[in-house]
């Protein structure tokens, strides 16, 4: 009984915080089309277009949890849509906090879909790009493995940005990659002890985290404050900070190292 309390406070206060995703930008509805199309293209991308002509490789997801902002690592590594229910989708992935890592199998289902009626490429009448662009908001539920080390489940809210382009190909929206604060894949809730029953704030997302408080300092990118780099972002720091130093180097290799394998 007291799990279901904690859940219903849980999903009112993840209520109260969706404000974090609220618009200012004209939209139409698009959740009965959005069945249509597969999500995992953008929660799963490898790679991205920075532009129509530049691809990158789609960094690994920022995350943290506790007011003390420890470092999370969150990695799926599968997302397949329900055939049942084109609304959901199947999620399993790995979660790392210091040494420990977790499995975790759940659910992610969208709640709602919108298209900007104003878009970032211009609508063309010849030659340039004719996009759709939209964002996803789901709901998420991730249980990580109960038999493993200190194990609990994820609950919040995700939203993603997309793009429909001219062939009808549904990708990653990165079409503001290289202006300030560019993000995606932005997820804020919390996570949940099953041992202890313990409540801990747990956001994560792609190149920036959101509400995240004074952890990241950056302007045109994510930036750690100093006092929060002892809670598992020392490797970050020495990685894209101190990236030109021989100790950066190896740091940034660590980094790319698939500790969910």
């Amino acid at each position: 009984m007291r799990m279901k309390q904690r859940i219903g406070t849980i999903l009112t206060t993840l209520f109260l915080i969706g404000q974090v995703f609220a618009q200012g930008t004209t939209t139409s509805d698009f959740f009965t089309e959005i069945k249509n199309y597969d999500l995992s293209a953008v929660m799963m991308a490898d790679s991205i277009f920075a532009n129509e002509d530049e691809m990158r490789e789609r960094a690994e997801i920022l995350g943290f949890i506790g007011d003390n902002y420890q470092r999370l690592f969150v990695h799926f590594i599968s997302i397949i849509q329900n055939p049942l229910n084109h609304y959901e989708y199947f999620a399993y992935g790995k979660t790392k906090v210091k040494e420990n890592i977790c499995s975790f199998q759940g659910i992610i289902k969208i709640t709602k879909s919108r298209l900007y009626k104003e878009v970032d490429i211009p609508v063309d009448s010849e030659g340039l790009p004719d996009y759709k662009q939209g964002y996803a908001e789901c709901e998420v539920y991730l249980y990580e493995d109960r038999k493993e080390k200190l194990a609990g489940f994820f609950s919040g809210k995700l939203k993603m940005g997309f793009l429909i382009d001219n062939k009808g190909e549904f990708r990653y929206d990165a079409i503001r990659f290289y202006s300030d604060g560019f993000s995606n894949n932005q997820f804020v809730g919390f996570w949940t002890s099953y041992s202890t029953k313990s409540t801990k704030r747990s956001h994560w997302g792609d190149w920036r985290i959101p509400e995240s408080g004074d952890l990241d300092i950056g302007a045109g990118e994510f930036s750690i404050d100093d006092k929060y780099v002892k809670n598992g972002w020392e490797n970050y720091m020495l990685a894209w900070v101190y990236y030109e130093t021989p100790e950066g180097k190896i740091a940034r290799q660590k980094e790319k190292e698939k500790w969910w394998k």
